[in-house]
């Protein structure tokens, strides 16, 4: 049996898999970079090893070092998790000859699997249903829209939707470069892109002597830039077709057998609304979305993985499926801006109630998979997500309404997420309704999806309330007067004037605490019970609200039932020196400069792409804000700039007439 587990990864399911070693009595390794060394993950095994640097190529991605990082350990058995070397066949065979366990699928299923390309034309051989592939270079006019994908990997790197011919080389060249970034193996290929199509995959387990479960199956169309951001079990669609389950299911064991499989497995569908699917892929490991399935069928998924390595065999059936699970990923990010990854502390990650942590819920409630914990700080080096947030209920509308409530009510403090727009889809009329096929963020408005949970009014209440906090502060900090309220004076003055920044702009506050009690401007039907550093609650119309302030410098979070609102308190002061010039291109995040589309003196075009970054193992294109001639380039191609950072200065052209 095993006894020693090393995980080759990082984040999350580092310690998801530390989790399910622990109840069983087993030991844990981590590997970490520079970046992560004082990560979650590496604080909480029993120890760790640092492999130098921060890319992926040089070291979640280097093999070697990793399987030195075991044997120097003691460990017995290598977990690949999934994403970096997971899904490399070299990479598991060079683990078995190490005289180490594998916990996954034998290296001749991965490299079968391992290449779209190849693996749509065995699983077309074996019968599976498959979308055609089409070789870029002969993609024509009667083939578009098509879909550009990276042939050794997943998770949305290297993929694109080219609506217009003339787009796809440029597409295919920066396909190829985020794969190479991400799986190191550029090649890429193209398939018949379905504009509404619905993402149903099956959960297959297998043990090495032919048993194989199809353990139950789940959706995954809701999708930003390829990738998931919603995931669920029972799948909506396949409970409204009839047969499509055992369809569904009969196809997933024809793959996993087709290729000897062992382990954990997902094989991926794209199907349409009349329950007709086609093979996308199989990933020969565990997937970011297992837990859905977890908690509708009671397995632990990562403990059958571990007794599958170790030559257990699998009951002759596998077990039935009860109630729905939704998982959302939470992601540091900005969905308004296009998606934009954001980097920095992560003051503070809370849920409401008592969440399970990595764990199979087996009654209705919350489970939370994070790869962070308050102080953790998001750099620029890997994936943006912070967290899994699962439910689990009876019925598909309570486990979307209890995740919804839980994501609202949660206390996120620090980077941007995409906490509002996670909330607005669980709570669409599409979404409950089961409408939910991979146009779901352009049939509904992306604008629309994206809005904050606090509206205009909530807003400036929350403001008034992280204003008499901050008073309540200066009064506890006090040395002088301190028992005095703040603001006293001897006669009528001044009201105390204090000024943020929200979401719809700057929000002035003006008030005075009189003996009367509270007098806000603009705020005639709200009155003060009590104000704190931390709390403040207020009488408005009647109605009694409590509002949580917490404050990070300038950075002001202000939590309650009316929905989560982060503020920036204004400096009473501007710095001269804070000050960046009119038509000025900022560097949104830390990264990487891969690319310069531009030089001084060249004349540009609004949205015209200047600079290209590269973070979070994605390209970023910053475009010129208006026409005009490139006055100043602050930065050449490996160039590493901060978030702020002034690349370029753009000068308008003036209209002719202008002075």
């Amino acid at each position: 049996m095993i006894q020693s587990v090393l995980v080759a990864n990082r984040g999350e399911i580092a310690r998801r898999i530390f989790a399910t070693c622990r109840r069983a009595g087993i030991g844990t390794v981590a590997v970490f970079s520079d970046a992560d060394a004082l990560s979650p993950h590496v604080t909480e095994a029993d120890a760790a090893v640092r492999l130098p640097g921060n890319s992926p190529a040089d070291t979640y991605l280097r093999g070697d070092l990793v399987i030195e990082a075991a044997l120097l350990a003691g460990a017995d058995a290598i977990h690949p998790g999934y994403g970096f070397l997971s899904e490399n066949a070299e990479f598991a065979r060079a683990v078995h000859d190490a005289g180490l366990t594998w916990i996954g699928p034998p290296a001749p299923a991965i490299e079968m699997m391992g290449s779209k390309v190849e693996s749509k034309k065995l699983m077309a051989a074996a019968g599976v249903p498959v979308l055609a592939e089409l070789d870029p270079d002969a993609v024509t006019e009667a083939d578009l829209p098509v879909l550009v994908k990276a042939s050794a990997g997943g998770g949305g790197r290297g993929m694109r939707v080219v609506r217009e011919l003339a787009d796809l080389p440029e597409q295919l060249e920066g396909a190829r470069r985020e794969a190479q970034s991400a799986f190191g193996d550029p090649t890429v290929f193209c398939e018949r892109y379905l504009e509404t199509g619905r993402h149903i995959e099956v959960q297959v387990m297998a043990d090495r002597h032919g048993t194989v479960w199809a353990v139950g199956e789940r959706e995954c169309s809701i999708q930003r830039r390829h990738q998931k951001v919603v995931e669920e079990a029972p799948s909506p669609l396949v409970e409204a077709v009839p047969g499509m389950r055992e369809r569904l299911f009969e196809a997933a064991r024809v793959a996993a057998k087709a290729i000897d499989y062992e382990g954990a497995g997902t094989v991926e569908f794209l199907a349409d609304n009349q329950g007709d699917f086609f093979f996308l892929e199989m990933n020969t490991r565990l997937q970011v979305e297992h837990p859905v399935t977890e908690c509708t069928t009671g397995l632990d998924l990562v403990d059958l993985q571990l007794q599958v390595a170790s030559g257990l065999a699998l009951d002759a059936d596998s077990p039935a499926v009860s109630g729905h699970s939704i998982e959302v990923r939470l992601y540091a990010e900005d969905p308004a801006q296009n998606w934009q990854p954001q980097s920095g502390p992560v003051h503070r990650l809370a849920l409401p109630g008592s969440a399970v942590e990595f764990d199979v819920l087996r009654t209705p409630g919350i489970r939370l998979d994070s790869g962070v914990v308050d102080g953790s700080t998001v750099g620029v080096h890997y994936d943006p997500m912070l967290a899994k947030v699962i439910s689990f209920a009876p019925t598909r509308t309570q486990a979307a309404t209890r995740l919804a409530t839980a994501l609202g009510r949660a206390q996120i403090h620090g980077l941007r997420t995409n906490r509002d727009l996670l909330v607005n889809v669980l709570r669409h009329p599409a979404f409950l309704a089961g409408d939910t096929d991979t146009a779901f963020f352009d049939t509904h408005g992306l604008d629309v999806l994206a809005q904050p949970l606090a509206s205009a009014a909530t807003e400036r209440l929350s403001a008034l309330a992280a204003a008499l906090a901050d008073a309540a502060h200066n009064r506890d900090v006090a040395t002088v007067d301190s028992t005095l309220p703040s603001g006293w004076r001897n006669l009528a003055s001044a009201p105390q004037c204090k000024t943020f920044t929200g979401t719809g702009g700057d929000v002035e506050i003006r008030y005075l605490l009189t003996r009367y009690g509270l007098k806000a401007e603009g705020f005639d039907d709200v009155s003060l019970v009590s104000a704190t550093a931390r709390h403040v609650a207020l009488d408005v119309a009647g109605l009694r609200r409590s509002f949580e302030v917490s404050r990070y410098g300038d950075d002001v979070f202000v939590d309650s039932a009316l929905g989560p609102v982060s503020l920036t308190a204004a400096p009473r002061f501007t710095d001269p020196s804070a000050v960046v010039a009119e038509g000025s291109l900022l560097a949104p995040m830390p990264g990487s400069v891969i690319r310069v589309g531009a030089a001084v003196g060249d004349a540009v075009t609004a949205s015209q792409p200047i600079v290209w970054l590269e973070a979070m193992k994605m390209e970023h294109t910053i475009k010129a804000p208006a026409s005009g001639v490139l006055t100043e380039l602050s930065v050449t191609v490996g160039t590493q700039v901060d978030v702020g950072t002034v690349l370029a200065v753009v000068e308008a052209a003036h209209a002719e007439g202008e002075s």
